[in-house]
């Protein structure tokens, strides 16, 4: 299995992803575009927020290389996870168009694509807190939430046996939102690699200034 992130490639890998026998992918990849192929078997989905809003809005998304190619989209936030445990627009926000969740508009817009799609039960989000070490009834109160990245990492050695599958990660610097867990998923891959056979390939500095902060910024 290939893992390919959202973070700048060193290399191009297009020909080792593509010759995988399972690829998962994230959101809206665009580091990547021409380094690591299009194969994808599954597409892990964060659809809450502004980049998915941003993405419904956008007629060229759903015609993507990488939407096209996907198997199967796969939803993190079901709407009752959501309601627990997800960043609520306030009443400004709201009326600006923000909404807490965007499942039924990405089940439209992804099978309008012709592309099968899957929901996370809302159990998974809390398990998966927990096995980070987190609280589940705190990440609301402390605003910090695990990536998709990390949800779908999860997901994928959970129902790819250790014995059976390889894995390989590449895309991930652990860097973004500052709101997302990164010390944490890091430290969590690399109790992964003890545990199993993954090779993680070293990605690019990704950190984009509009978007997150670096660690030392927020006090991690």
């Amino acid at each position: 299995m290939f893992v390919v992130g959202n973070g700048v490639l060193l290399e191009d890998l297009s020909e080792r992803v593509d010759a995988s026998d399972h690829v998962l992918r994230f959101n809206e990849p665009k580091a990547s575009i021409g380094m690591s192929g299009t194969r994808t078997n599954w597409l892990f989905v964060c659809n809450t927020g502004k980049p998915m809003q941003r993405r419904l809005n956008d007629p060229k998304y759903p015609k993507s290389p990488i939407v096209q190619a996907a198997e199967l989209v796969i939803l993190l936030s079901h709407p009752t996870a959501v309601e627990k445990f997800g960043l609520k627009p306030n009443w400004w926000q709201r009326v600006r168009g923000r909404r807490a969740e965007w499942t039924w508009a990405s089940l439209m817009m992804y099978g309008n694509a012709g592309k099968m799609i899957a929901v996370l039960p809302p159990n998974e989000y809390e398990e998966g807190c927990i096995e980070l070490g987190l609280d589940p009834s705190m990440v609301l109160e402390n605003r910090t939430f695990p990536s998709t990245g990390y949800f779908g990492i999860r997901y994928a050695l959970a129902r790819l046996p250790a014995d059976e599958w390889d894995v390989e990660i590449a895309g991930f610097s652990w860097q973004g939102w500052h709101r997302h867990t990164w010390g944490d998923e890091r430290a969590w891959i690399e109790q992964k690699v003890n545990e199993r056979n993954i090779h993680v390939w070293p990605a690019g500095d990704d950190w984009k200034p509009k978007y997150g902060k670096r660690e030392s910024q927020v006090g991690r």
